[in-house]
């Protein structure tokens, strides 16, 4: 081995051998373990995220790989509609071209272009994490067979009443010109404005009601002002009709509980094609909608026509401008409120009323909240399941269609008569419905939501609708990894369609993982200057390239100067490289249940650290450890058999939190037993048996063999978590060790054998451990040196202490560097002597000739002096 551990040599050549070899596939055995990796974005980069998530994942994967069992981590990408789409046009601009210019096929077939030469860095960044996923097996979800599915599953939905066409109101992106999800939309507070608004009664316009708005410009499309029922200062005008400001319509003042007659005026503009609150009370009312948008968010022919053309914030202005004029804008104020911005264009969402596509979810969800409650399915940590229920219970229809060209397009036509037509391909409709070729069939031009196709990735990445043999093998897989911001957008939807298309669940436990932020508990995010790239951390990065990284692209010169700054002081030489094996115990360690995780690099440094032990203890093993396989051990001293004893309570205890989905304890648990049971104790030990002839050749022998058998079983148990640097060790103990196995990822996870416990060799050592760090902290204290042989009495103590004794002198000799040892009985008298205490026992080191009495007392009178000015 070489001298000092150096990870990148390691990672590359350990992964190629392990992804030729194909040892990440499943091994064809009965009982099978299942994971199914969330499908990033094709156009993603690996984030903090991804790495702590797919971490956790392959620590799993590898560990039941380990028990023989069927294991397979199917991977793949999400071909992520908008943001794909957005990467090309934005590539197509550059170039001064258009999606228009290009047309929808050649469009599609630029995209599919990109992400064959640029779609596939995330998953080269995964395997960077040392990921054992099965790239044989690689899905897209545009790939065929994906399509394939997606297709059958609408038609399904379709026939049996589930996916219908409606106008409802959406998100709508204004710059996309397409509907998104909530979850693609981000609230974020801004500054703004609150305009206060006379509405005159139409029969006595000299009483007015006031009305506060942050939208003024959607006065155009309200059609009724509401107020709560029981507010006493209104109730004698509902039913009574108000003059609509700016037009020559007049809306009614109707009762409503939504309102709170605390807020404001205790009156409620109500405008339902352009809010959601407002579309629901207009349900309620049977109100019209009136939308006064278009879909580029223009003021279209609905309104008056000097405002008709103007952009949202223009006609805003003119319309403030003329109520101030008509004297109906009673006062303005600063407001603060939630704008709702588009993740991938920026802008400002508009609740828009348009032709949509919808899965109709009530009977899609009782089913799947069912499964949670009667415990098919475990939900960690548990206080997730409220949330999912919250969600699940006041779910809404699903929009499912986007006005983009890029993602599987809705297999629905039309005839010129506007007749609908649902099928695979325009051939089987013309087949079914017995149509002539002179009648002209059009594609529906809208594609499906993105999160469509994500809802069937259990079952559609193992083949089906076609039944194949991974589907039997593999679903349910048995445990789902993710984030809490997709609970509802993508978990909850897969369980409902697996329960629908499957009859059967998705998979047994859903885990769910806390968030990462910085050691601040920040939120990562550019604009904060605080996101840490997982690749940077692995290999390293200059100050001057995170700079970069960090400031390119930023449009606001102050802050990319003010984030420069601040990474200099956080990381004024850069970022040293800590290899993957370190970032993954580092994830592991912090994966506790809770739901934000703070990353501190001081622990990143820390496991590194912990790596630098591991290899040292593994060469210091590698040197003194020559037997020839298959030599027979007659004797083991008693430090071979505390040790092998604490391995055995390690393997259970690893159990226990691997069963419990404790990574945290279960980092913290192989941490303290290989740092300090193995490598400070028992290979320090170890040392006096092996290299002084006090010591037997039986002896010597069995702490040979337990060494090498301890850190060969160590290596088992560290695999899943860090995989590189315990496979290059591993290999190195074959030459004493066979296996038949080529890799330690096949080779067998260790299981706890109650034959291996000492009980009394293990209290043994334990007794051995307090004499000796009493001695080593009198030591210190007297500042006595480490390599001084000294004297000990002992005093005190039991039979059993004595017993101890006789059984360990030599041991306790020779650790702890003692010319003499030896019990002194009550009455016989103690020369002058520091004292400490190891259990009931009085650890007694005579000062003659070990220190300076006269200096030490000078010592001691100067700190009782010091300690009574402090306390006076």
């Amino acid at each position: 081995m070489n001298k000092t551990f150096d990870p990148t040599a390691l990672e590359f050549a350990c992964y190629s051998r392990w992804e030729q070899e194909g040892y990440f596939s499943p091994n064809h055995t009965k009982d099978s373990f299942c994971i199914m990796l969330p499908p990033p974005n094709v156009t993603g980069y690996l984030h903090m995220g991804h790495g702590f998530q797919q971490t956790l994942m392959d620590i799993l994967i590898r560990k039941h790989r380990m028990e023989g069992k069927n294991t397979l981590w199917q991977g793949g990408t999400d071909h992520a509609g908008i943001a794909t789409q957005m990467v090309v046009e934005r590539q197509l601009q550059e170039k001064g071209q258009s999606k228009q210019d290009l047309g929808r096929e050649k469009f599609i077939d630029t995209v599919l272009k990109w992400k064959k030469l640029s779609g596939g860095q995330i998953t080269q960044q995964i395997r960077r994490l040392g990921a054992s996923i099965d790239w044989s097996r690689e899905r897209f979800t545009m790939d065929e067979g994906m399509s394939e599915a997606v297709r059958d599953v609408f038609i399904r939905l379709y026939e049996e009443g589930l996916i219908y066409r409606g106008k409802r109101l959406v998100n709508w992106d204004p710059k996309l010109q397409t509907a998104i999800s909530d979850l693609e939309v981000l609230n974020e507070e801004e500054d703004g404005t609150l305009y206060h608004i006379a509405y005159s009664l139409t029969d006595d316009p000299t009483n007015r009601l006031i009305v506060a708005t942050t939208r003024p410009e959607t006065l155009f499309g309200d059609v009724a002002v509401a107020v709560n029922p029981n507010d006493i200062r209104y109730q004698y005008l509902i039913g009574k009709t108000l003059q609509l400001p700016l037009t020559q319509r007049c809306i009614p003042i109707i009762a409503d509980d939504y309102v709170d007659p605390r807020f404001g005026s205790g009156c409620v503009k109500i405008t339902p094609a352009h809010d959601f609150n407002d579309y629901a009370i207009g349900e309620r009312h049977s109100l019209a909608c009136i939308n006064i948008l278009t879909k580029t968010g223009h003021l279209n022919e609905h309104v008056p026509e000097p405002y008709r053309a103007l952009s949202v914030l223009d006609a805003r202005k003119k319309v403030v401008d003329d109520l101030s004029a008509s004297q109906q804008l009673i006062k303005q104020e600063k407001h603060t409120m939630k704008v709702p911005r588009g993740d991938r264009s920026g802008v400002i969402i508009e609740p828009l009323l348009t032709d949509q596509w919808y899965v109709s979810m009530k009977n899609l969800a009782e089913p799947a909240m069912n499964v949670v409650r009667n415990g098919q399915i475990k939900i960690v940590p548990e206080h997730w399941s409220k949330t999912y229920f919250q969600w699940l219970e006041n779910i809404q229809d699903w929009c499912i269609s986007r006005q983009l060209w890029w993602g599987h397009r809705i297999p629905a036509w039309y005839d010129v008569n506007g007749k609908l037509y649902v099928g695979h391909n325009e051939q089987e409709i013309r087949d079914k419905y017995k149509l002539d070729k002179e009648i002209i069939l059009t594609q529906d031009e809208d594609v499906l939501d993105t999160w469509f196709s994500s809802a069937l990735w259990p079952f559609s990445t193992l083949g089906w609708p076609t039944q194949t043999k991974d589907l039997s093998d593999f679903y349910p897989s048995q445990i789902l990894m993710t984030g809490f911001d997709i609970l509802f957008f993508w978990v909850a939807r897969m369980v409902m369609m697996g329960l629908h298309f499957m009859k059967e669940i998705p998979f047994h436990t859903i885990y769910i993982t806390g968030l990462i932020r910085d050691a601040e508990g920040q939120k990562m995010s550019k604009s904060k200057g605080n996101v840490l790239d997982p690749i940077d951390l692995i290999d390293g990065i200059s100050l001057e390239d995170l700079i970069k990284k960090r400031t390119q692209s930023m449009m606001q010169p102050q802050l990319a100067e003010k984030i420069a700054d601040q990474t200099r002081q956080q990381f004024p030489n850069g970022i040293p490289s800590s290899g993957c094996d370190a970032l993954r115990f580092t994830f592991c360690a912090l994966a506790s249940h809770t739901n934000n995780i703070r990353f501190d690099m001081t622990r990143l440094e820390g496991y590194r650290n912990f790596c630098n032990k591991l290899w040292n203890a593994a060469r210091y093993v590698f040197m003194n450890v020559n037997d020839q396989p298959g030599i027979t051990i007659e004797k083991y001293s008693v430090i071979d058999e505390w040790i092998t004893t604490r391995l055995q309570y390690v393997i259970q205890e690893t159990n226990r939190h691997y069963e419990q989905l404790r990574f945290d304890l279960l980092a913290q648990c192989l941490y303290d037993f290989v740092w300090n049971e193995f490598c400070d104790w028992y290979v320090e030990l170890s040392k006096p048996v092996l290299w002084q002839d006090c010591f037997s050749a039986e002896e010597k022998a069995g702490t040979r063999h337990t060494l090498m058998s301890t850190l060969e079983t160590i290596l088992r148990l560290l695999h899943p978590i860090i995989p590189f640097i315990t496979e290059t060790i591993w290999q190195h103990t074959k030459r004493v060790l066979p296996s038949s196995e080529p890799s330690l990822m096949l080779a067998e996870y260790p299981t706890f054998k109650k034959n291996l416990i000492h009980e009394e060799s293990e209290a043994d050592v334990e007794w051995i451990k307090k004499i000796i760090v009493a001695i080593r902290t009198i030591r210190s204290e007297m500042n006595v040196s480490p390599a001084l042989t000294i004297s000990v009495y002992l005093r005190k103590g039991n039979v059993q202490d004595k017993e101890r004794f006789s059984r360990n002198k030599t041991l306790l000799m020779t650790l702890a560097k003692l010319n003499d040892i030896g019990f002194l009985e009550e009455h016989e008298k103690l020369p002058p002597s520091a004292t400490g205490l190891a259990g009931e026992l009085d650890i007694c080191i005579p000062l003659k000739g070990i220190i300076d009495v006269k200096a030490e007392l000078a010592r001691l009178t100067k700190e009782i002096e010091k300690t009574s000015t402090g306390c006076s």
